[in-house]
């Protein structure tokens, strides 16, 4: 037993680029040209989900399953923005437009959501610090896969939420953990 080996987040960090930005290379890289941050988050909105499925096979000799295999994979990360700002916005609905609107004093900006087929696929970062060790999930290709609800509520924040399934790599892995935390030395072989 070691306490060390707990994580407790002290910080979190959410990263999002167009898919094919080049990624970093390790747990405490400063993201290149082309991530952006997506700001404040709550303190208890980030999760990040594998989801397999399995399939099962059932004989007749047994009232258990004689087998049992994965047929698919599945990842989703979920967080909730407080900062509303254009990237933001586009990250949570998936894509759209926005333009200046010409004739307007001050200046007011018109936003439309993306239609059908025409949502964005997102490179996707999460930074997890905890003391001195960090955590960095990194996701290659992801999905806005959830509609928008956002609470409008006088005397609360209002939240944008941001729902990306991750997709299958066009080549490598769709997501993998970068970690500087001596816990996940492979063990040496003699």
């Amino acid at each position: 037993m070691d306490n060390t080996q707990i994580m407790v987040p002290s910080r979190t960090y959410v990263w999002l680029a167009p898919v094919g930005t080049v990624m970093p290379v390790d747990a405490t890289e400063t993201p290149g040209d082309g991530f952006f941050n997506v700001g404040y988050t709550p303190e208890d909105s980030l999760t990040f989900a594998t989801e397999p499925t399995f399939q099962e096979v059932r004989s007749a000799q047994s009232d258990y399953a004689t087998r049992r295999f994965q047929v698919s994979d599945a990842a989703n990360i979920s967080v909730d923005l407080q900062q509303w700002n254009l990237d933001n916005f586009k990250a949570a609905m998936g894509g759209g437009t926005v333009v200046e609107i010409a004739s307007s004093t001050p200046k007011q900006y018109k936003y439309v959501p993306p239609k059908v087929g025409e949502r964005i696929e997102l490179a996707c970062l999460i930074d997890v610090e905890d003391g001195g060790k960090h955590y960095r999930y990194v996701c290659v290709r992801t999905f806005q896969n959830e509609g928008v609800q956002s609470q409008l509520h006088k005397g609360a924040e209002s939240r944008l939420p941001l729902r990306l399934q991750v997709l299958g790599a066009d080549s490598g892995d769709s997501f993998y953990l970068l970690t500087d935390d001596e816990a996940f030395a492979p063990p040496t072989v003699p």
